[in-house]
């Protein structure tokens, strides 16, 4: 695969953890340890997204590249994430191979585990991949009606340690997709085409919404970095 671009949106606003991509987690802003991350690969243009000055400068300081500021129409709490891509795309006026989109809200990743993941959407042969988590099927959703619905056989409940790939259901993560420019530039998803799922492990699952979200990164990153054997 030829050169890749690792984007990392990261506005300036935020509703449920404000200034959260600023907060110091493991002794590092959020959006440091992603930035580390994406450098880590290798061979990339690693990309920050931003409206926000004070995030621009960390971006910069931690070794990504800001070439420009984000527009304030696609910075506000209802912009979705993939008129971004496509901003970043049409100002970088480059074509990469694929789009890494790595979220700074998702912080815990394990070593390599990016690597992994171009590595198999190189051999999967895919447009798009997703980054996801397992976890057992117990999953209820509400009906209009009202009526509670399982995701699984409740007469047939299977214990945890019996259960195969197959039983699981498997959670996005938020931390890393895979898209090729062409999904994006004519479905305007991060996920199109032929799409792959990357299993990656539950430590890894973590997304940053609120300050308990905040507290669990925290306490996973400090653990992780305590761990001998990574």
């Amino acid at each position: 695969m030829s050169r890749l671009l690792c984007l990392v949106p990261a506005r300036g606003g935020s509703r449920g953890v404000p200034g959260k991509n600023l907060r110091v987690v493991a002794g590092k802003p959020l959006i440091v340890w992603t930035i580390e991350h994406a450098l880590a690969l290798g061979d990339t243009d690693v990309v920050v997204s931003t409206d926000d000055e004070a995030i621009a400068g960390v971006a910069r300081d931690a070794g990504a590249a800001v070439p420009f500021l984000r527009p304030a129409d696609l910075a506000r709490d209802e912009t979705p994430t993939e008129p971004v891509v496509e901003h970043a795309l049409d100002s970088l006026g480059t074509e990469p191979s694929a789009v890494l989109l790595l979220q700074a809200t998702s912080p815990v990743r394990l070593p390599g585990t990016l690597a992994r993941a171009v590595e198999q959407f190189e051999a999967d042969g895919v447009d798009s991949m997703v980054g996801v988590v397992p976890q057992p099927p117990f999953v209820w959703e509400l009906r209009p009606d009202g009526a509670p619905v399982a995701s699984y056989d409740v007469a047939n409940r299977l214990r945890r340690q019996d259960m195969g790939p197959a039983d699981l259901r498997y959670r996005e993560t938020g931390s890393l997709y895979l898209t090729r420019p062409a999904v994006y530039r004519e479905q305007h998803n991060r996920l199109g085409g032929r799409i792959s799922l990357f299993v990656m492990d539950e430590v890894e699952g973590v997304d940053v919404d609120t300050e308990a979200d905040l507290a669990a990164a925290e306490q996973r990153l400090t653990d992780l970095a305590g761990r001998a054997d990574l």
